[in-house]
């Protein structure tokens, strides 16, 4: 069985981190979206690691993608799980860079470990987490950017911040 896994911090989920879960369910037999916690952005998520879990799940219709959470290296846990690939979208040259970085350390520490990157859709290339959470903390509509399972869940939390 060939495993990959969808690393990100999600926060939160967006259709342009869907749109990268499900082609590359399409690639692999199994998905784990796997969100990460990040101790670098402590205290600046809008939603806790559980609730981008539930965020997740609310939104994934295919059983060969799972949801988890890690806080350690990715390489040990995609070890741990036997995943022979990290599947990462690109929306700009800018991603890229850093991107290609990571999977030039991660393939330093698990040689077997490969780096898949899918270019984002045309419709999604602007669109991240941060844009989505500054619009509707602006009272903007962001019914185009995120599952329509997930809309009303992150006007909540905009609206609550006020």
């Amino acid at each position: 069985m060939k495993i990959a896994i969808c690393p990100g911090s999600f926060d939160p989920v967006t259709l342009g981190h869907l749109d990268i879960i499900e082609r590359a369910s399409e690639l692999f037999d199994k998905v784990i979206v796997l969100v990460m916690s990040n101790s670098s952005k402590a205290g600046k998520t809008a939603f806790s690691v559980d609730e981008r879990i539930e965020l997740i799940k609310k939104c994934i219709t295919k059983d060969n993608i799972e949801v988890d959470t890690y806080s350690g290296l990715l390489v040990n846990y995609a070890k741990e799980k036997g995943a022979v690939a990290v599947v990462k979208g690109l929306r700009a040259v800018s991603d890229f860079d850093y991107e290609f970085q990571q999977a030039l350390i991660n393939k330093s520490l698990n040689p077997n470990l490969e780096t898949v990157f899918l270019p984002a859709n045309g419709d999604n290339m602007f669109l991240s987490s941060s844009l989505v959470k500054e619009v509707c903390s602006l009272d903007g509509d962001i019914s185009s950017y995120v599952p329509g399972e997930i809309v009303n869940d992150i006007y909540l939390r905009c609206k609550g911040d006020k």
